[in-house]
């Protein structure tokens, strides 16, 4: 019995949106799992973006996800489990791969148990794991999402709308920001008046979303939460956000924790504005790749379900999926 995923890459934060806002984009994890019939421990071949990686299969994220989905649904993972994972999202680039790996581990395993598959508890599995919701929402469910933490009831989720003239343009640079070093780099207190700015930015961002409105985006972009304290960690960032305006965007920022920058620009400009980051990086001896995406509005799939080998006991032969 094999199952496969398909999970989709996420630009999260978005400047005012630290830890709550999320997009899914036009990049892809693709997970097969199989339960072993030679006797095998749990093995993974990796490829694409993931080939460099060398996580034991107990350390990777995609494992993770599964053991985490088998003990919510009070199940024993099989001992014997093969995966395979091809991905074309960047490794600590800031575009969600950690999130994907977790809901496609996480919804393989449902898949695989015959239990019905619960995006809700995926995204509150995920959210446990990474500590906010924002990459793991819009990776289950596709699209933009709106997503906090309810002290005793875990993430709740809205979809937000962007308006159809937007588009996100990336410049993803080859040297990678560790998450942990982004994290720690936050301070622990804000001023009153940092805060008040950025309750400001958040709403402007949401709005300016839905509405494409410039001055709006400009002001939501900022990012007073988490920006400031992360630039230094990647090089040259003033100078691409500065090529991303220049080059007709409404604002920049960094995509997630980094490295990478995202600006939000009008679709007849996405294209001049991702190749002019990316030009930017290249000045300072930094290659970097353009990427333009409209949010993805596919998020979490079983793509495919191999049922020629017996299911595990005590589950019936239907896979449901709900919100």
């Amino acid at each position: 019995m094999t199952v496969s995923v398909s999970v989709p890459a996420t630009a999260s934060n978005l400047g005012g949106g630290f830890d709550c806002v999320g997009v899914a984009v036009h990049k892809r994890l693709h997970v097969t799992v199989g339960i072993a019939t030679d006797g095998r421990p749990i093995a993974i071949e990796r490829a694409g973006t993931l080939a460099a990686l060398d996580a034991s299969p107990d350390d990777d994220l995609i494992v993770v996800g599964f053991r985490a989905a088998c003990a919510r649904a009070g199940r024993v993972p099989p001992a014997h489990l093969a995966f395979s994972a091809d991905s074309d999202i960047p490794v600590g680039r800031g575009l969600g791969s950690s999130a994907a790996a977790l809901v496609a581990g996480a919804l393989a395993a449902a898949a695989l148990l015959d239990d019905t598959v619960d995006m809700g508890g995926i995204i509150a599995l995920g959210t446990e794991r990474e500590g906010h919701p924002d990459n793991v929402a819009p990776a289950a469910l596709g699209g933009a999402v709106l997503a906090v933490i309810r002290p005793g009831a875990g993430p709740v989720t809205a979809r937000l709308d962007v308006h159809p003239s937007l588009r996100l343009a990336f410049a993803i640079p080859d040297f990678a920001v560790d998450t942990h070093r982004a994290r720690t780099a936050l301070p622990d207190v804000l001023p009153h008046a940092d805060a008040r700015a950025a309750a400001a930015a958040a709403a402007a961002l949401v709005v300016g979303l839905a509405r494409a409105d410039a001055d709006l985006l400009a002001a939501g972009l900022e990012g007073p939460l988490h920006v400031s304290y992360r630039r230094a960690l990647v090089p040259g960032y003033d100078d691409v956000v500065g090529a991303g305006r220049a080059a007709g965007a409404f604002g920049a920022t960094l995509s997630g924790s980094g490295s990478s920058v995202v600006a939000v620009a009008p679709v007849e400009r996405a294209d001049q504005v991702a190749a002019a980051m990316a030009a930017a990086w290249s000045a300072r001896g930094v290659h970097a790749a353009p990427f333009v995406s409209e949010p993805c509005a596919v998020g979490a799939t079983v793509s495919a379900v191999d049922r020629n080998a017996p299911p595990l006991p005590g589950r019936s032969s239907t896979v449901e999926i709900s919100s």
